[in-house]
């Protein structure tokens, strides 16, 4: 310590400054005050990011263990060659699977219910290598969907609607029609329900029904697949695999990503977390920008000291150093109790929401309103070190001006009265 310059010496000992009178106590519980609002503030904010980085990983997670990384669909509207297509593919060395799909839009009629779906055909013994979907099966089997046999596969909250279970008939309309002598009117099939799927996300546990894929070819009057669907190691670089399959495909082909599919909702996501961010920040800059009140009572109380160290040689450059180096302290020991406890909750949200919940007998998330019934955290470091770098540079430009101020202190009207 004692080798550190006078500058530091000075801004340490003001920031720890005594509590002889009642002026010093105020001013050390104002910078106490301070530095805890700094400290709430980028707690709250890792907490808050890294649980709605949770969230969007747990929805995305779910969306997928149904959707694939990348589709591919040929521009005639069938894929005859899709066996073909999928051996180009696979040259690229980030694709780990591929499976044939046939996708259209249907009505599912059951007594008097009735609901529009998505139907997908499928082929169940390659279905596993682009999605979970047999993994999320809560009744029945999905290798039950032979070819012939018209059997069907669809998810919970759509036999909830629908009022079905495994083993019922339900008929199908698709958009296909035939002539009749009363005009034209859509074609029904009927089909087996033998198996109910629960993937944890409303839009496909309402609206998505699987089949076998040569009945839906059959149904669709299709001479093959509709397209190609594919699995890629890392999902966050979809779009750039995307991108490179295009260029190593031929054919009249149409390859899109998830990203793409779900354009809206992450777009949407990613728009409530910045706002949440500037929100949050604000607090941040509330507590940072308290530091100025805490140095300008500093200053206007040490006049008598900075008026000595100007009469001993000290310049104002050095003068306006020392309050900046006191601001700067409380800042940085703000952000780092703030870093320390944001990223201790963040890690342990898991066992603190739960103590929480049964400490005050409520709980935050019910089974039967939210698919998610705990609080997901995912805990992002590059994160971590730009809110704390928000915070350090906050409170730093806190104390431009209180040190200014203090370097244009004169030592002769400052020792006037004293």
């Amino acid at each position: 310590m004692k080798n550190l310059p006078f500058e530091w010496l000075v801004g340490l000992r003001y920031t720890r400054a005594g509590r002889r009178s009642r002026r010093n106590s105020f001013i050390s519980f104002i910078s106490l005050i301070s530095m805890a609002g700094i400290s709430l503030g980028v707690a709250a904010l890792i907490v808050v990011l890294s649980v709605m980085n949770g969230f969007q990983k747990e929805v995305r997670d779910r969306m997928l263990s149904v959707l694939s990384h990348i589709e591919i669909s040929d521009g005639s509207g069938a894929m005859p060659n899709w066996e073909e297509v999928a051996l180009q593919a696979k040259k690229h060395p980030e694709v780990r699977g591929s499976a044939p799909f046939v996708e259209a839009q249907s009505i599912m009629l059951h007594d008097e219910a009735m609901r529009g779906v998505v139907l997908r055909g499928v082929l169940p013994e390659q279905e596993p290598n682009v999605s979970d979907v047999a993994k999320k099966l809560i009744a029945g089997k999905f290798t039950d969907l032979r070819a012939g046999e018209f059997n069907i596969v669809v998810g919970k909250e759509l036999a909830r609607l629908m009022h079905v279970n495994v083993g019922s008939k339900v008929n199908l309309l698709v958009p296909q029609e035939q002539t009749t002598p009363f005009g034209f009117i859509p074609r029904p099939k009927t089909f087996t329900v033998v198996g109910i799927f629960e993937a944890g996300h409303y839009e496909f546990d309402s609206g998505l029904a699987f089949i076998q894929i040569n009945d839906a070819e059959k149904l669709m009057r299709l001479s093959g697949p509709s397209g190609l669907r594919l699995r890629i190691d890392d999902m966050l670089r979809a779009p750039q695999v995307a991108r490179e399959l295009s260029q190593m495909l031929q054919g009249n082909l149409y390859i899109s990503n998830w990203s793409d599919t779900n354009r809206i909702y992450f777009a949407a996501v990613k728009s409530e977390k910045t706002m949440m961010f500037i929100i949050l920040t604000l607090i941040i800059a509330v507590a940072a920008f308290n530091l100025v009140s805490t140095l300008v009572m500093t200053v206007t109380d040490k006049q008598a000291d900075i008026a000595i160290l100007r009469t001993l040689g000290a310049s104002p450059r050095s003068i306006m150093k020392i309050f900046m180096i006191q601001g700067a302290l409380v800042g940085l020991l703000g952000t780092g109790l703030g870093v320390g406890g944001g990223v201790l909750i963040a890690l342990n949200i898991d066992v603190i929401v739960p103590f929480i919940e049964r400490l005050l007998g409520i709980h935050f998330l019910a089974k039967e309103i939210y698919v998610i019934s705990s609080l997901p955290s995912d805990l992002h470091w590059s994160d971590v070190g730009f809110i704390g770098g928000v915070a350090v540079v906050l409170a730093f430009l806190a104390t431009i001006y209180p040190s200014w101020r203090a370097a244009r202190v004169k030592p002769a009207e400052a020792l006037r009265y004293e």
